[in-house]
């Protein structure tokens, strides 16, 4: 092969990848976009007893749960409220950053998540999900 084309190659490699890297951080909603599409259908009203969006009351309890805790429990389930809200495809980043929109709406100071703290909130649904199991054997 000779030189041109192995450049060409690299480059269109590179080009590839870096195509694809772009595409997911568009496909990423933010947190208002994940709330908007999935989660105001029972938080809007407070359906099945779910925390309504903006109100103190409501979810102050949750929020002195902790984050890390919290998200965890929304992304395994809780109560009422199916996985993930019933969208699987929710990235954890998308789900957490949903939770922190309705917990800054409710008065709370929670950021986007980060990397660090999505590493935390993976390791709790992990025990989350490792405690229900054990209870069911």
């Amino acid at each position: 092969m000779d030189r041109g084309m192995k450049d060409f190659r690299i480059a269109a490699s590179m080009a590839a990848v870096l195509s694809l890297t772009a595409g997911s951080a568009v496909a990423q909603q933010s947190g208002e976009q994940v709330y908007k599409a999935v989660c105001i259908e029972c938080h809007g009203s407070g359906k099945d007893k779910a925390p309504k969006f903006g109100d103190k009351k409501d979810w102050g309890p949750r929020l002195r749960e902790g984050r890390v805790h919290l998200t965890a429990e929304g992304l395994t389930g809780t109560g009422k409220m199916p996985p993930r809200g019933g969208k699987p495809e929710l990235t954890n980043a998308e789900f957490a950053n949903a939770l922190a929109f309705m917990a800054r709406a409710a008065g709370g100071n929670w950021q986007d998540a980060d990397d660090k703290l999505l590493e935390r909130i993976a390791a709790e649904e992990k025990k989350i999900l490792d405690r229900r199991k054990a209870r069911k054997s």
